[in-house]
């Protein structure tokens, strides 16, 4: 048997009773047993202590020490204490247990607590250790009239009074023994009779948690605990018809909000969360602990937070476009409505998450607007000058091939639009495969800068590269990196100032395995460096940081958008940073 559960508690309680009633019984026999014990040794003691007076007092002596601690052995010989006498100043001038030698080596008792009560009321008695014998003693101490001596002390061991109380206390014992032994026959026999009843009522309590609510037949008894028992059987089973058709209900809806991509989060009256589903805990930056919490203390979004007072008052308030906290990038519509006619009973919140919606649409437009404005631009310079060579009053020849040369370079400015547009399609579309093959990372740092040679003398600029031997070569499509890396350093070309300085640098990050070893490609500039505002924006299509600058240099705006596509299919991904002293950094991360 255990001392856990019911059974182990009776069980303890009955024999703990029990055992805690017999120990106290028998402390309070042998404290009362010493107390009386002590009382009437003290009694005996004062009474011989003073007959050892009297005997002093009639005996005369010369007042010599050596006649004291004679009398005083003449005297112990009557008793079965020590005696010692005292002098007036506190010198021990007799004593029956010490002889001449070691009655001068005795320190001064005048200061002795029995001394000095014997001193103001005639009798004094004390019980303390003697360090001298390294015993427990009983000192009764009395005032004497003799010329020599003013106190007759005796002392008297306790150890009689220790044998007396043990042999009492080892009876008691052998008592409290059997007590003890009976007390835990009864105890084990009543908590046996009530544990089979409990055990029976716990049996079948356990097979309604496992879920099971049939209705065996089973006697509980006819007292109270039966009457209990039989009345928390019929509830239970009623509680768990119910359970089981609730669990089911709650089962479904979570399984449904779980898979929804729509955020849903649920209020009670009270405006405390209910529920919250995976896509409202990542929109709203929130976790589990939000449930339980007061919606204001869980929804950072002041104008959310009145659309939610609102619908638990009752109201149906209109839909609510914002952006999450801490995540300004992401756009959310948030529809609130109660539940409930009256509104008393909650409010229920959906998120839909329409970033993608409306960066799709804003993409869409903006490449609309991009691509009119890119053509329209060179074909309006060209329909100008076809205009102006095409007039009746044609300009001289050498005016008219200054207006072929605009045209040819407008011509040349949609060609490459509408290259770069057709290849980010093939590359959007996976319809340029790739052709791996071992490839020389400076030949292609070379191969890019003999291109851009006359763009980069031009602005008197520096190119410095630095490959590493661990990656010198890569296993990759050479042409698209080429492609990648040229784009890059056109832009660093384009947007750094004069005589400043352009690396290219290749570097090994081994990851630790093979399976993760990378190969990191770097364009650094000395330019005036990307804002933070553009810097999520740089790789999209036609997007600019300068606008203007961008035009005057000829680029098209699908550079990098043509970068990132081109790096992505080579397995790899692109970044772009500021760097701490100044100018503009992008990476290329191979496998």
């Amino acid at each position: 048997m255990t001392f856990r559960g019911l059974r182990g508690g009776t069980f303890l309680a009955v024999f703990g009773v029990a055992s805690v009633a017999l120990v106290v019984a028998a402390a309070l026999i042998l404290s009362s047993l010493r107390t009386q014990l002590l009382r009437a040794i003290e009694r005996n003691l004062v009474a011989e202590t003073r007959m050892a007076a009297a005997l002093l007092s009639e005996h005369e002596t010369d007042g010599s020490v050596p006649a004291l601690d004679a009398e005083a052995e003449r005297v112990g010989a009557m008793t079965a204490a020590r005696i010692t006498f005292v002098a007036p100043d506190g010198r021990v001038v007799g004593d029956s247990a010490e002889d001449l030698a070691g009655l001068a080596k005795l320190d001064n008792h005048g200061e002795r607590p029995e001394i000095q009560t014997a001193r103001r009321v005639g009798l004094g008695i004390e019980r303390r250790h003697s360090a001298t014998l390294g015993i427990d003693l009983l000192y009764v101490a009395v005032a004497v009239k003799h010329p020599f001596v003013s106190f007759v002390r005796l002392a008297l061991p306790l150890s009689e009074v220790d044998e007396q109380v043990n042999a009492v206390r080892r009876g008691l014992l052998v008592a409290l023994g059997v007590a003890l032994a009976f007390a835990l026959a009864l105890a084990w026999f009543s908590s046996l009779l009530l544990a089979r009843r409990v055990d029976a009522i716990a049996a079948v309590a356990r097979r309604y948690a496992s879920g099971d609510f049939s209705h065996p037949s089973h006697d509980y008894g006819g007292d109270e605990l039966g009457t209990v028992s039989r009345v928390l059987d019929d509830t239970a089973r009623q509680l768990g018809g119910r359970i089981t058709e609730l669990a089911q209900d709650r089962a479904r809806m979570e399984t449904m909000l779980a898979g929804m991509l729509e955020g849903v989060v649920v209020v009670n009256e009270r405006g405390l969360v209910h529920l919250v589903n995976n896509a409202a805990m990542r929109l709203l930056r929130i976790g589990e602990h939000a449930i339980g919490q007061h919606f204001l203390e869980v929804v950072h979004q002041p104008d959310l937070g009145r659309l939610i007072g609102s619908a638990l008052e009752g109201h149906t308030p209109d839909g609510l476009e914002f952006s999450p906290p801490r995540d300004m990038n992401r756009t959310v519509v948030a529809r609130v409505a109660p539940i409930g006619s009256s509104g008393s009973s909650g409010a229920v919140l959906v998120l839909h998450d329409i970033t993608d919606l409306r960066q799709a649409d804003r993409i869409r437009r903006d490449f609309v607007a991009n691509v009119s404005h890119e053509l329209r631009t060179p074909l309006t310079a060209i329909q100008g000058y076809v205009e102006a060579l095409q007039d009746e009053d044609a300009p001289e020849a050498d005016e008219a091939r200054s207006f072929l040369a605009i045209i040819a370079r407008h011509a040349r400015r949609m060609e490459r639009l509408v290259h770069d547009l057709l290849r980010l399609a093939r590359l959007e579309a996976g319809q340029e495969p790739v052709e791996r093959a071992s490839a020389s990372v400076a030949t292609i740092f070379n191969e890019v800068v003999t291109g851009l040679e006359p763009a980069i003398a031009a602005k008197r600029q520096r190119i410095v590269t630095r490959v590493e031997p661990s990656a010198a070569t890569l296993l990759t499509d050479a042409a698209k990196l080429h492609d990648a890396i040229r784009n890059l350093v056109e832009n660093a070309v384009a947007y750094a100032p004069t005589d400043t300085t352009i690396e290219l640098a290749a570097a090994s990050d081994s990851g630790g395995t093979p399976e993760t070893h990378k190969t990191v490609v770097t364009v650094a500039d000395e330019g005036p460096g990307i804002p933070e505002v553009d810097l999520v924006r740089i790789f999209e299509r036609f997007y600019r940081v300068d606008k203007a600058r961008s035009r005057e240099s000829g680029g098209t705006g699908l550079g990098l958008s043509i970068v990132k596509h081109l790096v992505e299919v080579l397995g790899g991904d692109v970044r772009a940073a500021n760097r701490q002293d100044g100018g503009a950094i992008f990476t290329i991360t191979l496998p």
